[in-house]
């Protein structure tokens, strides 16, 4: 497939088959251009920016610190990848598009949605479409629609989450589906992402390892959560977006909020103050209450994305020996 061999020649770029994660209010300039720059597809959702006016300076700002990269070195960057929110909520839809066209990415994640619209002018400006996709039905319908390769949203990724086993997810999907495939859920180190590959995928998502790093734009109460916890501290549910969704017990305890009681499927909407009792403002979903996957067991520090990067690739490594690494 033609895609295939053009995400290969992405492939010799990359120090690792990883994607930072597009993380709302959390992946930033620094975080997406660093990523790059040491040998990871750095990625963020268009919708970070508050303007499409916005956005065209995020990338003009990202293009010429990884030219400057690899000016100094010699060597390619990793592509930065942005993330189009696709669901018809989306009003900028249109505006975000125009600018990534101008750009010509060589990526593109699409989310929320069907990718259909999107994927021709996509495709003329030269982009790979990679669709974010939580069943299999939504698999099939992407491919369908001309996705030239598949993230698979499984059980245990951080924030607006899927529900299926990513072991059962990824080789229901290689039955019907040649092309790249990315696995979004639970990859905490390089031996999970090793394990990745062996399953069955090209690339995977690592998500919330980076917002716990130095250039994230995390709260940095949030990154000392999130070393504070573990897996047993994140809570599924839908109160916040009427998805399921993969959130932080504590952050939700410290907005006032009893994790067992939570409101009804999307009573806390976002935008919105919730009152309770007396007339007190409420926490907003993603500002106040935090979300996180079950890779939170291994975060134990706030490293740069650089040390973050290198440790992976350590892990990575030792564990592809025969020997293995993974206790």
């Amino acid at each position: 497939m033609a895609q295939q061999t053009t995400l290969a020649g992405l492939r010799a770029r990359l120090r690792l088959p990883l994607i930072a994660a597009p993380m709302f209010l959390v992946s930033g300039i620094e975080l997406v251009s660093t990523a790059c720059a040491n040998g990871v597809i750095g990625a963020f959702p268009t919708v970070n920016c508050r303007t499409p006016d916005e956005l065209d300076g995020w990338l003009r700002e990202i293009e010429a610190r990884l030219a400057r990269v690899a000016e100094a070195t010699g060597e390619a960057v990793a592509p930065v990848c942005p993330n189009l929110i696709v669901h018809r909520s989306n009003a900028r839809l249109q505006d975000d598009l125009a600018v990534l066209l101008r750009h010509r990415p060589e990526l593109v994640i699409t989310s929320v949605g069907s990718p259909a619209p999107v994927i021709r002018p996509l495709h003329d400006a030269g982009a790979i479409v990679l669709a974010d996709v939580a069943s299999i039905r939504h698999a099939e319908r992407a491919v369908e629609a001309g996705a030239d390769g598949l993230v698979l949203l499984t059980a245990g990724a951080g924030g607006q989450t899927g529900w299926l086993n990513p072991f059962a997810f990824v080789r229901a999907v290689r039955s019907f589906f040649a092309g790249p495939i990315v696995l979004a859920g639970g990859i905490s180190d390089g031996v999970a992402l090793r394990a990745a590959e062996v399953l069955g995928c090209d690339l995977a998502y690592m998500g919330t390892k980076f917002i716990a790093t130095r250039e994230s734009v995390a709260d940095d109460r949030y990154k000392a959560m999130l070393v504070d916890s573990s897996a047993d501290d994140i809570l599924l549910t839908s109160a916040f977006t009427g998805l399921p969704t993969s959130m932080l017990k504590p952050s939700v305890v410290a907005a006032g909020l009893d994790p067992e009681a939570l409101p009804a499927r999307g009573a806390i909407e976002i935008g919105s103050d919730i009152d309770i009792g007396a007339r007190e403002a409420r926490p907003k979903r993603w500002r106040d209450v935090w979300s996180a996957g079950h890779a939170t067991s291994g975060v134990t520090d706030i490293p740069t994305v650089a040390a973050l990067i290198a440790r992976t690739v350590d892990e990575y490594r030792r564990a592809g020996q025969p020997s293995g690494a993974a206790r």
